[in-house]
């Protein structure tokens, strides 16, 4: 594998995991993805709830969680109560329901700097795949000085083009949060 291929799939990965943590920041709109990361207790083992329930969206301001077994209400509860969501849920017979209030002007910048929180993180990781990339080309000692600096050129192209790339995934999910 060619090492731009290689470089390039791993900005890529930190770009995926970047919008995986950026889905999981509450909007004013109900987003499944919400309870993507949330894990709770099922029968002593840790299960993420969308894998112990059907999560809906109903209406743009509820998620409606329906676990399989009845029995698991009382552990999916505890769980949302336990995380950073901030959502206090609804227990609804057999069903539980998430009503997402509209976010206050502070929460929208408190929550608009986590996700520049997220992108720097992510900026740092690209980064340091183009340190890595770099490093191993320059040990490499079948490049001659020309072929050298063609790679570090188009490994910095990469790096700036993904930075950029990062910057408007940001910026769209923080326009995201912003909006009423």
């Amino acid at each position: 594998m060619d090492i731009l291929d290689e470089v390039k799939e791993r900005m890529e990965k930190s770009v995926e995991s970047l919008r995986a943590n950026l889905n999981t920041l509450r909007t004013g709109r109900a987003n499944a993805a919400l309870l993507d990361n949330l894990y709770c207790d099922y029968y002593g083992e840790k299960m993420l709830v969308n894998q112990i329930a059907a999560v809906k969206v109903p209406e743009p301001r509820q998620l409606l969680i329906m676990p399989y077994d009845a029995g698991d209400i009382k552990a999916i509860v505890a769980a949302i109560n336990a995380s950073e969501i901030g959502i206090n849920p609804v227990v609804d017979g057999k069903q539980i329901r998430l009503i997402i209030p509209a976010l206050t002007e502070d929460r929208r910048k408190e929550l608009g700097k986590k996700a520049k929180g997220y992108g720097e993180e992510t900026k740092v990781a690209v980064r340091n795949i183009r340190r890595d990339a770099m490093d191993k080309i320059k040990k490499d000692e079948s490049y001659t000085e020309d072929t050298l600096k063609k790679e570090e050129d188009a490994i910095q192209k990469l790096t700036d083009q993904y930075i950029k790339k990062i910057d408007e995934v940001v910026k769209e999910k923080d326009s995201e949060i912003m909006s009423i």
